[in-house]
């Protein structure tokens, strides 16, 4: 009798993480870790999203380490605008100021990747480059009263009505929406679960 999968959790609520991740076919189980968001003195943000998706998963681990070869997947998506990490809009003011920062000029969104077992830790980094079209006060208004940009970091949803403001995109889109496929699945199979 083969053995069944071990259960795979996610150190997250996201719904956006958990759609994705069923485009890979797997089965989570969502966990709400408490983890400060807050990049240290001189910290750089690949090393910050590294150190926050880690984080995540341990945090997540912790709260399952109970269950025979549970592995927990965190991660943690940050926009950079000229060495400046852009986290999610507190309110309408700040998500205007991002939008307006990033009108018109190409940034990086960082999203690191962990998945971390009882035994063993592996993680990856997905580096996009996303350029916005310019885009005029009146647009950006109308985008922040969608309620749209609240919650997302750099206080855009490249799925949703701000693909409209993306005129080139390198790199990808899953990394982007908060959780890069390509990398996930290459982890996952890195970390074959088995109960």
């Amino acid at each position: 009798m083969a053995a069944m999968p071990a259960p795979l959790f996610l150190a997250s609520r996201s719904p956006r993480r958990v759609q994705l991740l069923q485009q890979l076919d797997v089965a989570v189980q969502t966990l709400a870790v408490d983890v400060i968001e807050q990049p240290s003195p001189g910290e750089g943000a690949e090393t910050y999203v590294r150190r926050l998706a880690l984080a995540k998963a341990r945090a997540g681990l912790a709260q399952v380490a109970a269950v025979p070869g549970a592995r927990v997947i965190g991660a943690d998506t940050e926009v950079v605008l000229d060495g400046l990490i852009f986290g999610k809009p507190a309110d309408a003011e700040q998500a205007r100021a991002m939008l307006m920062a990033l009108s018109g000029h190409a940034h990086k969104v960082l999203t690191a990747v962990a998945v971390v077992g009882n035994e063993r830790e592996v993680g990856a980094l997905c580096v996009s480059i996303v350029r916005f079209a310019r885009l005029d006060p009146a647009s950006i208004d109308a985008y922040i009263a969608t309620g749209e940009p609240f919650g997302k970091a750099g206080g855009y949803a490249i799925q949703g009505r701000a693909a409209a403001f993306i005129a080139h995109l390198e790199g990808s889109f899953s990394g982007v929406m908060g959780l890069p496929l390509y990398e996930t699945a290459r982890l996952l199979a890195q970390m074959p679960g088995r109960a």
